[in-house]
């Protein structure tokens, strides 16, 4: 059931629309994070942490596609020094360090997304069942593909 060569146009439409939405998502980031006093890269470790939980700092080096010891270093003292997480020691294995955040502290982050949420549950509310299955399929699918594809554009020349 895919989209048939004569609609090209549909399709160029959609990309269209997806890049805008993008430019907006990343900008939205840019004006959350300078409101809570940091960084986007930063901001989104925060955002990390609140979706996955605790993390070692070389998961989240990982993730963030930032260099283990210095780098996710600098990021972890800066998000401390913020009070959005703090370290602690892995109970099973003491030499390790895992991420944790303040979840009070967090929670004042979190409410500059209240307008996108607030904004995000009303228009969700417009939508019949049919089609927010297919809106978390895209989703879904689309978040699926992400790690793959952000890996592949790191390793371009």
């Amino acid at each position: 059931m895919g989209v048939s060569t004569p609609d090209r146009e549909r399709l160029d439409e959609l990309q269209r629309a997806m890049q805008r939405s993008t430019m907006f998502t990343v900008l939205l980031h840019h004006a959350t994070a300078s409101k809570a006093g940091l960084n986007v890269s930063d901001a989104q470790c925060v955002n990390a942490l609140m979706l996955d939980g605790p993390q070692t700092p070389g998961q989240l080096a990982q993730l963030m596609g930032i260099t283990t010891g210095g780098a996710i270093t600098a990021v972890i003292d800066r998000l401390e020094r913020a009070g959005y997480v703090k370290r602690t020691r892995d109970p099973d294995d003491r030499r390790r360090v895992i991420v944790e955040l303040v979840d009070e502290n967090v929670a004042d982050f979190a409410r500059y997304f209240e307008p996108i949420s607030r904004a995000f549950y009303e228009r969700l509310g417009t939508y019949t069942d049919e089609e927010f299955d297919v809106l978390l399929r895209w989703i879904r699918e689309n978040n699926a593909a992400m790690p793959g594809i952000i890996e592949e554009i790191r390793n371009l020349p």
